[in-house]
């Protein structure tokens, strides 16, 4: 059962898309400064940092940790999905991939949401999400296509936008394992944590994973850290806003409303997209921007009804 979309949800679920329209950009400026493995390995690691002030009674006594490790099965999988795979697999498609493709499979993520909910969780998509779905999709692909349609068949797959694909995949597998715990996460079984202590043990196991990845990557294909105050900032920015302040909204707009309506806000991120690039490129918004807006939020409607 999900809540009634209103102001205060419809804000918990705005506020990711927005921040992570702002990682594309800061992820795709990274390219060529930080390799994608290691700038994912040192986001989640200064997320980390920044949660342990926090969230720190999680770990704060020895029962506390054992707590942890009882139950580190389910907390290694959310690490991996959350923090592990999806960030890297999208900073690792920004360096083959155009944000173009990039974007139009980021929103195929309402089709895998309902797609996951109905296989794996018997959750059967309703009509009125399909068409929030369309509708979504529709907006989306006017921002891809800045109003003509024939730019869309000039599409072509490269091997980044199979990692976009996969980390799409993950992430909707990690929203409904949020929707739908584990029993050991869940009820009187799971422990007396606040957001930033389930966050936090999440993010621990995840830069383990995180930092097994980016070693990985240093022995395949090393590549040096190029620092620099742009650098720094990137790593503060992607650290605070779509790691702590996007997780934690995301997290409480998929209890209330499930992971099947904030997959249409996260359709969102590509027009966020648009006007920060404006913003940073130089580039004024068109017409189409407020035409993919207007589809978007109709999406959104639509599912949202009762």
């Amino acid at each position: 059962m999900t809540a009634r979309l209103d102001a205060r949800l419809a804000l918990l679920l705005t506020l990711p898309p927005l921040m992570w329209a702002g990682n594309a950009v800061v992820g795709r400026l990274a390219v060529g400064h930080v390799p994608p493995l290691a700038l994912n390995a040192l986001r989640w690691l200064l997320a980390l940092a920044l949660l342990l002030p926090l969230g720190w009674r999680a770990i704060g006594t020895p029962q506390a940790r054992r707590e942890v490790l009882a139950r580190w099965r389910p907390l290694a999988l959310l690490g991996l999905l959350g923090v592990g795979c999806y960030n890297a697999l999208q900073y690792m498609a920004l360096t083959t991939s155009t944000a173009l493709n990039v974007t139009l499979i980021a929103s195929s993520m309402p089709v895998w949401m309902l797609a996951i909910g109905a296989l794996f969780y018997r959750e059967h998509p309703s009509r009125r999400s399909i068409l929030g779905a369309a509708l979504s999709l529709a907006g989306v692909a006017v921002v891809m296509s800045r109003g003509d349609a024939m730019q869309l068949a000039q599409v072509r797959l490269v091997p980044g936008d199979l990692l976009m694909l996969a980390a799409i995949i993950a992430w909707a597998f990690y929203s409904w394992r949020l929707a739908r715990p584990h029993p050991l996460l869940s009820g009187k079984a799971r422990p007396d944590w606040d957001w930033a202590a389930f966050l936090m043990v999440q993010t621990m196991f995840g830069v383990v994973w995180g930092g097994a990845f980016a070693i990985a990557e240093a022995v395949v294909a090393p590549a040096p850290i190029r620092w620099s105050p742009m650098v720094l900032l990137a790593l503060a920015y992607v650290a605070i806003g779509p790691s702590l302040i996007a997780y934690r909204c995301w997290g409480l707009g998929v209890v209330s409303a499930g992971p099947a309506m904030a997959a249409f806000f996260g359709n969102l991120t590509p027009v966020f997209a648009a006007v920060l690039s404006a913003a940073v490129l130089g580039e004024a918004p068109h017409l189409y921007h407020g035409l993919a807006f207007a589809l978007i939020v109709a999406g959104i409607l639509v599912s949202a009804r009762r």
